[in-house]
């Protein structure tokens, strides 16, 4: 299946994630970063997770930007996208999601490093 067909399959997972995302991205949006390779796309056979790499000054990590579908899937793909990371330079994950990610990816040796909130205006 190529890409394209790969991400419309699993759109209605990424659709519902971006309801998280406070209005940054739309689906179009995240295909088109897919495809430039600004970020990362991965599919499973009952959910998906996008990924971005972000550079900061003294530390290279992978951020999840957004996961859906079936949780015990997406918590199994920590593995792969662990080995992805530390081939592209990666030395940490991070994630920005809903307060329930916290207690769920603690189990899987997560912590919270930082909240983060918003305000629109």
């Amino acid at each position: 299946m190529g890409l394209d067909a790969e991400m419309q399959r699993c759109r209605k997972w990424i659709e519902a994630a971006l309801e998280y995302s406070g209005g940054t991205h739309d689906y179009q949006d995240i295909v088109e970063s897919v495809k430039t390779g600004a970020m990362q796309f991965w599919p499973a056979e009952d959910a998906c997770a996008v990924t971005e790499i972000i550079r900061y000054p003294k530390k290279k990590v992978l951020h999840i930007f957004l996961a859906g579908g079936n949780l015990e899937t997406i918590l199994d793909m920590e593995e792969s996208a662990k080995a992805f990371a530390e081939v592209n330079g990666c030395t940490a994950f991070s994630m920005a999601g809903r307060k329930g990610w916290s207690k769920v990816l603690k189990q899987k040796g997560f912590r919270e490093a930082h909240t983060t909130m918003g305000k629109d205006f």
